[in-house]
């Protein structure tokens, strides 16, 4: 049998991009368009004809729209074998037309759950169940009709319909295949999301397990010119039901040159350190490690203390903005003797795109990425490849309670001390173990990293801060071993310390702290990053 001439099709959807275009090529090649409620509405306003599903079957929506389309009237139309005669004589029998085109896609669970403040109920209710019904039907049914999942489709779709009033089976075998995959990638999310809901919260102490299994499922955004080296190749995936909103895998990148396999790594580690921050804030990456940060109710200021952290490190840096990029930080970021790699951030005002794209040397080559609003990162599951497997664990993102900490020494810490105090905790879980910052007036002043020895970690950040490092505070992400670095640190001039504890030594630790007049925090959580 030849393709069925596209007389009917019923569009229902909630990402609109595009739609109203297809939707008047449609009317013009003769086609009615049954539709439902937010779609049926966007279309009439638009102008386009359109006749209400519910008008169609005779039956009302009920249940705040859950039930709308799961009707005989709606299903036979898509599940009808046109080269079947009983099929055709039960339409008939039943007053049942045929819809050869479909155009649906789905509630935004991703998009909702990605949210921090998301509730359970608000999940649950972007669970979509006629459209993921409908896609599957009209994917099986495939040989006669066309089904449409994404925007991305429409061009195509609407070309082959106007050119001969239908779509070829070749065409309608890859939209199933596509079809099938959008509603996969749907159902995984929400078996995740639940995977999640029972780890997270479990009744009992046994129940608190991973998720049994992991699927895993990934479609490739861009291919990149190379991986970490030249010779390797390299690409970036986003999760095939999209990306989540706020991150560096769907930003808009507004200047410069292609992004590198290099730049997603630091980019990403500059914005998860920034969203973790409440206050105004400016992370500064090489290599993966922070070699500035800092807060400050002035993000111009902020950015100019970032800077200056490591100033020799800071070129040829990715930095991580947690507010729009105003015309004053920008103008800090276009002093002369500075290159910046790359420059992340929720926002860039009008007059800091014009200074950044016409001012420092590098214009040309820097790449800005929006972001839109920014939340702090979900806590989700970390996931690692090694030869022959994977290693999973929670992610280490969740907020340290600060009603766990004890104060372990006769000095108490300032009111100033603590708020250095917290700002090294915070940023000493995002460095490489073993972990050491000095943190002082708001701002990173050296950073250890990736040492095999933690004394080899202290005497960095120390070199780090310089003639800066006196009354500095020190964050560690573990414990000490022996009073070693604790000596080293307090004969540069640091006051506090914070650190989660632990050690069988932690005694002899926190005497030497008490004899040296260094305030001590013992955290009771370990921030190890591999």
């Amino acid at each position: 049998m030849e393709s069925p001439q596209i007389k009917r099709a019923l569009i229902s959807v909630s990402n609109k991009e595009g739609l109203v275009d297809f939707a008047a090529g449609l009317v013009e090649a003769g086609i009615e368009i049954l539709s439902t409620g937010g779609t049926a509405r966007t279309l009439t306003e638009a102008g386009i004809a359109v006749r209400d599903v519910s008008d169609y079957t005779g039956f009302p929506e009920m249940m705040d729209g859950r039930l709308k389309t799961l009707h005989p009237a709606v299903h036979g139309g898509l599940l009808c074998r046109h080269d079947n005669p009983e099929d055709i004589k039960s339409l008939d029998e039943h007053g049942i037309l045929t819809i050869e085109l479909v155009i649906v896609n789905l509630y935004p669970f991703l998009e909702t759950i990605s949210r921090p403040d998301v509730t359970t109920e608000q999940a649950i209710e972007q669970i979509d169940i006629g459209g993921p019904t409908m896609v599957r039907a009209a994917a099986k049914n495939h040989k006669f009709t066309s089904i449409v999942t994404s925007a991305s489709q429409y061009d195509e779709v609407l070309a082959a319909i106007k050119a001969d009033g239908c779509t070829t089976l070749e065409m309608r075998k890859k939209l199933a295949g596509d079809a099938f995959e959008h509603t996969a990638c749907y159902d995984r999310a929400i078996a995740d999301y639940f995977a999640a809901k029972v780890v997270a919260q479990p009744e009992t102490a046994e129940e608190e397990t991973l998720p049994p299994s992991i699927e895993l499922k990934y479609t490739l955004r861009d291919q990149l010119r190379y991986g970490e080296n030249p010779h390797q190749r390299a690409g970036i995936y986003i999760p095939a039901g999209g990306a989540a909103g706020g991150t560096v895998t769907d930003a808009e990148q507004l200047n410069g040159k292609e992004l590198s396999y290099n730049n997603f790594l630091d980019l990403d580690a500059a914005y998860t350190i920034v969203r973790c921050l409440e206050s105004p804030a400016v992370s500064v990456i090489k290599h993966n490690n922070s070699c500035g940060a800092a807060v400050c109710d002035d993000l111009a200021e902020a950015m100019r203390r970032g800077l200056a952290g490591d100033p020799l490190s800071a070129f040829g840096s990715v930095i991580g903005v947690n507010r729009t990029v105003d015309e004053a930080t920008a103008e800090v970021l276009a002093e002369p003797g500075l290159f910046v790699e790359a420059i992340i951030a929720p926002e860039f005002s009008s007059e800091a795109l014009e200074i950044l794209k016409t001012k420092p040397k590098w214009k040309k080559n820097v790449r800005l990425l929006r972001t839109g609003p920014v939340g702090r990162p979900l806590p989700e599951l970390a996931v690692r490849p090694i030869d022959g497997g994977l290693l999973v664990q929670d992610a280490d993102l969740q907020a340290d309670p600060e009603a766990d900490w004890k104060v372990a020494t006769e000095t108490k810490p300032t009111d100033a001390q603590m708020v250095d105090l917290r700002l090294a905790w915070e940023l000493v879980r995002h460095v490489k173990s073993n972990a050491i910052v000095l943190c002082k007036e708001g701002m990173l002043l050296g950073a250890g990293a990736g040492q095999m020895s933690r004394v080899d970690s202290v005497e960095i950040s120390i070199k780090k801060a310089g003639d800066r490092a006196p009354g500095s505070v020190l964050g560690s992400d573990a414990f000490f071993p022996f009073p070693d670095s604790i000596e080293a640190a307090a004969a540069a001039g640091v006051s506090a310390v914070i650190q989660p504890g632990g050690s069988v030594n932690d005694d002899k630790v926190v005497k030497a702290c008490d004899e040296l007049g260094v305030a001590m925090i013992l955290t009771g959580r370990r921030h190890f990053k591999h």
